[in-house]
């Protein structure tokens, strides 16, 4: 993974840092919103909020709202385009590297395996580039705003915000290496699946090519098992916590020792929680599986160089 980060690094480097900026101010936003709906439900709740109060709030919150999503989309748009760009730099590679190497390229790289390479393997790669520093900065800069607001209105609430979290990474964790394997037996499978195919031609059905299309649906049929499954239980994991939420934080207004503000909010900032949460998991699974791409692409494209940094 070390060896993924520092070649995306080398490349990208600059614009990463950017993006990285970016992230910052989205993931500082993030809690803010949460602030105004709790003015705003406290104030309504006790009968002192006047007209102009609730009129001042509400610009305000939509204007954190509106400038958040305005970071979002450049930091999407920059993001997209770096995407692009290391694409078109790494089919180049991949291009060039087979063109130069053709005489061993021809018996262990045929034409099928080069245009997966060219085409998905590369495109897939390219995407998560432009998302490989940034996504993840804002999703977990997410997470540690609306914990730490959650946690400075009502610590015990913000204690359940992080006992939702924790188990939901220990069993990414656990599942994800299974995951990987399977990655990787998939794309040496379709690579000699497209390269048996081309080199026998169009006359006649290779039954061999047409077994390895079934082990491609198993190993896919497996992998769908696994992220299914896991799932399964992280959504168990968050519907766990809203309700412990509502209950501590009701048993908390009942005793007179929290607000119902304060218990809303932080129900609405744990179902904030469940997106970058979703993210994160979503994105090491992608980090996992791009990890076992890019250890295969280099093969031929070999490490990146910073001239286009």
């Amino acid at each position: 993974m070390i060896q993924l980060y520092s070649a995306i690094w080398r490349v990208s480097g600059k614009r990463q840092i950017v993006l990285i900026l970016l992230s910052l101010a989205i993931a500082a936003l993030a809690a803010v919103p949460l602030s105004y709906q709790k003015d705003i439900i406290n104030g309504l709740t006790g009968n002192d909020l006047q007209n102009s109060d609730l009129i001042r709030l509400c610009l305000g919150m939509m204007g954190m709202i509106t400038l958040s999503l305005g970071l979002k989309a450049l930091m999407g748009y920059r993001a997209s385009i770096l995407g692009e760009d290391v694409t078109r730099l790494l089919r180049n590679r991949i291009y060039e590297g087979a063109v130069e190497a053709k005489a061993t390229f021809t018996e262990s790289k045929r034409g099928g395996t080069l245009a997966t390479m060219i085409s998905a393997e590369a495109e897939e790669l390219g995407k998560f580039t432009g998302s490989a520093f940034s996504e993840p900065v804002v999703q977990f800069g997410t997470l540690i705003s609306v914990v730490g607001f959650i946690a400075s209105t009502q610590p015990f609430l913000g204690a359940i915000a992080l006992c939702m979290i924790a188990p939901q990474v220990v069993l990414v964790l656990g599942t994800q290496k299974q995951v990987n394997r399977l990655v990787g037996e998939r794309v040496h499978v379709l690579r000699r699946a497209t390269d048996e195919s081309l080199a026998e031609g169009l006359e006649r059905v290779n039954q061999s090519v047409v077994d390895d299309f079934d082990a491609i649906f198993e190993t896919r049929r497996s992998i769908f098992i696994w992220k299914l499954s896991t799932k399964f239980l992280l959504s168990a994991i968050n519907g766990a916590g809203t309700v412990a939420v509502l209950a501590l934080g009701g048993l908390l207004v009942l005793d007179g020792r929290t607000d119902v503000g304060t218990v809303v909010a932080a129900t609405i900032g744990l179902d904030r929680l469940r997106g970058p949460t979703s993210f994160l998991i979503a994105f090491y699974r992608q980090v996992s599986s791009t990890r076992v791409k890019f250890d295969l692409l280099r093969e031929v494209a070999g490490p990146q160089n910073a001239k286009n940094n």
